[in-house]
């Protein structure tokens, strides 16, 4: 991994803040010339530090209003248990997230659907369907009091 300086930093913080911004704006939020910012930006891009730019989506406007939580138990803790379910989820759409966790359960999923009638329907047509899941528990969301923070680079 590269070293990432202070200016590389701010270079990420200002990225997070609007991924939009030009390339002469950012130079300038930064104190860069534009030939200078462009070489950083391809340089932590390479490097895997920037790993890509997307648009935030409001999910009440597409239509997907259920933020769930599901911790997922497996019936076996071994690497090819681990692999076999780690390569189904992420063919998953509805999941935006997995993280294998240690405590009392393996796997913290966050999903995103229609509403509860849909999330039943895929809890069990979907996610009691993946490799080795022997149960789940899941925690609806009430309200999101913090989502999009940007990482404190």
């Amino acid at each position: 991994m590269t070293e990432i300086d202070r200016i590389d930093r701010r270079i990420l913080k200002e990225l997070q803040l609007d991924g939009r911004v030009t390339n002469a704006e950012l130079a300038q939020r930064v104190g860069l010339a534009p030939t200078s910012m462009s070489d950083r930006l391809k340089r932590l891009q390479a490097h895997g530090i920037i790993t890509g730019f997307a648009a935030r989506v409001d999910p009440k406007s597409v239509g997907l209003e259920l933020l769930v939580l599901v911790e997922v138990s497996l019936d076996k803790t071994t690497p090819d248990a681990f692999d076999k379910f780690a390569k189904a989820v992420r063919k998953v759409p509805e999941v935006l997230e997995c993280h294998m966790v240690a405590g009392g359960f393996d796997y913290l999923l966050k999903a995103r659907l229609a509403g509860m009638s849909q999330y039943r329907s895929f809890l069990g047509d979907v996610l009691l369907t993946l490799p080795g899941v022997s149960e789940t528990r899941t925690y609806p969301v009430m309200e999101e009091v913090k989502s999009d923070g940007p990482l404190p680079v």
